[in-house]
C-alpha cells in the first residue's frame, strides 16, 4: 500500500507542477488564459488527491478537516479552470485567484499537521 501511496503522491506533485507552471507561463506570456497544462494539472490534482485521502494507512490518516479543506480548494480550482478553459482571455482577478488557491492548497498540505 505504501508504494501506491507514493505513486499517487508523485502524480499529485506532477499535477501541482502542471497547474502552477502553466499559470506562470501564461502570466509571463502576457496573454492570460487557461492553457491545457493548467486543465490537466487541476484534473490530476483532484483525482490523485481523492486517491491519497483513502484510509489505507492503518491509523495514520490526515485529519478529516484537513481533507475537507483540501477537497473544497481542489474543487474550486477545478471549476474555475474547467469553465473558463475555452475563453480567449480570462479576467486577471479570476486567474490570480486560481494561482492563489493553488498556493493555499499546497500550504494546507505542508503546514497543517
Amino acid at each position: 500500500m505504501e508504494a501506491i501511496r507514493l505513486v499517487l503522491l508523485y502524480a499529485h506533485l506532477i499535477g501541482f507542477a502542471l497547474l502552477l507552471g502553466g499559470s506562470v507561463a501564461q502570466l509571463v506570456s502576457g496573454r492570460i488564459r487557461i492553457n491545457p497544462a493548467m486543465l490537466w494539472g487541476a484534473v490530476i490534482q483532484l483525482l490523485t488527491g481523492l486517491g491519497l485521502s483513502a484510509p489505507l494507512r492503518d491509523g495514520d490518516e490526515p485529519a478529516p478537516a484537513k481533507l475537507v479543506t483540501k477537497l473544497v480548494l481542489a474543487l474550486l480550482i477545478f471549476v474555475m479552470v474547467f469553465f473558463s478553459r475555452k475563453r480567449e482571455s480570462v479576467n486577471r482577478g479570476h486567474f490570480l485567484a486560481i494561482v492563489g488557491l493553488t498556493l493555499v492548497n499546497a500550504a494546507v498540505a505542508v503546514f497543517w499537521r
